[in-house]
């Protein structure tokens, strides 16, 4: 009852001041959605979706990965190396959970069963992104999107010993992996252009919008050779729709290598290069019927994840998101589950053994698509304004001070 009465108050306050104004929440409601909703172009917008959404998919099953239910509350989710407003919290039975950031740890626990060659599945993202500080639109944001999430078995487990031991035998079978995990998601977008091309032609007409199949590779430069350069500006130089930005320091799950050393000493992370972070951002632009690329946006990021429990509990405390190591009895329990926060349970699972005492824990590749942010960075144009206009319920956090439905 006090929510709904909360939800009441602050919609009566908004409809106050759209009176005040001379408006009113039927104007406000018919010129901001309902319009849109009728529109032509999201009609299109629509079937396009549609398109790219089925062929993602459709790529990911036909490479035997296997659909994932989606999880929205857990007691601990993606930490993301981003400033957000906060982490929602949910609490259900007297227990809270945080709302779905991402299905990073989710995907990796799934991928714990040894008969599964990856996980895919379109999966719910709640982030209340800060607004922007100047008011512009910045085109990359929603605080509640969807992301086609996908994770790989890698195919050889590599050890802790081999990990301090053998930097060079780790090195070329890390580079393996790497340029397979870039070749995988290279060829789910080819697949997927392909099929907007043959059932879209009309649709991108209608949007002033064309697309072309890439060749791969894709381009690609690393983040630390290319300075301060701006996407936009490493897609100008690109000359592609799609291209990739590799080596970022960012999320703790992205692999750094070398980095844990076996005196327990560890690689600052400040000093390393992007060579040796195994992580990716694919980046895509519009190409506009009159000539011209629209600017370039990151739409997908992955990397190889860390997947050795001491590497993984350091980083975990590198990034500050615990404080502490988590403590074991003789039993194997963990004894300090209150000072991990949400992390007790994800982190028990990640230090299980088998019964011949090997790591149940996966080695893993993947990434996640934002299916809004393909859309706009790839419609971006004439008809195509702002990330609100491939949405129907689109929460842009630079355009409305509420958001009605």
């Amino acid at each position: 009852m006090q929510e709904r009465d909360e939800i009441g108050a602050s919609l009566a306050r908004f409809h106050a001041a759209l009176k005040q104004s001379g408006s009113g929440l039927k104007a406000f409601t018919r010129k901001q959605y309902m319009e849109k909703w009728r529109s032509e172009r999201i009609f299109h917008v629509l079937r396009i979706r549609t398109t790219m959404v089925q062929a993602m998919q459709n790529f990911l099953s036909g490479n035997g990965l296997l659909n994932l239910e989606r999880v929205s509350l857990s007691p601990v989710t993606d930490p993301l190396a981003h400033d957000i407003e906060y982490s929602p919290t949910i609490r259900y039975k007297g227990q809270p959970y945080k709302t779905t950031h991402s299905m990073i740890y989710s995907k990796f626990l799934a991928c714990t069963n040894p008969l599964l060659k990856g996980v895919y599945i379109d999966s719910p993202n709640i982030r209340l992104e800060l607004e922007s500080p100047t008011g512009e639109q910045r085109g990359r944001y929603l605080i509640d999107f969807s992301q086609m999430d996908v994770e790989l078995r890698r195919e050889k487990f590599v050890t802790l010993e081999e990990y301090f031991d053998e930097e060079e035998k780790v090195k070329a079978i890390l580079a393996k992996d790497y340029q397979k995990a870039l070749a995988f998601f290279e060829d789910m977008i080819i697949f997927t252009v392909k099929a907007l091309i043959e059932k879209n032609a009309d649709d991108l007409k209608a949007l002033g919008a064309t697309l072309t199949v890439p060749e791969k590779p894709f381009p690609a430069f690393f983040r630390d050779e290319v300075g301060d350069a701006s996407e936009k500006e490493l897609g100008d130089s690109a000359k592609s729709q799609f291209f990739w930005i590799k080596g970022i320091m960012r999320e703790n799950y992205d692999l750094v290598y070398p980095y844990l050393r076996k005196d327990g000493t560890k690689r600052p992370l400040e000093d390393v290069p992007s060579r040796d972070i195994y992580n990716y951002d694919l980046c895509a632009q519009s190409r506009l019927a009159e000539g011209g690329m629209g600017g370039a946006l990151e739409v997908l990021s992955g990397a190889i994840r860390e997947w050795l429990y001491e590497p993984i509990i350091e980083r975990l405390v590198d990034n500050k998101i615990i404080m502490t190591r988590p403590a074991f009895d003789r039993n194997g329990e963990i004894t300090n589950v209150e000072e991990l926060s949400g992390y007790a349970p994800f982190l028990a699972a990640a230090a299980m053994k088998g019964e011949d005492g090997s790591d149940l824990f996966p080695s893993t590749f993947g990434g996640g698509v934002g299916v809004e942010r393909l859309l706009y960075a790839l419609l971006k144009g004439p008809v195509i304004k702002k990330i609100d206009d491939v949405t129907l319920f689109g929460k842009n956090p630079d355009s409305h001070p509420i958001y009605l439905f």
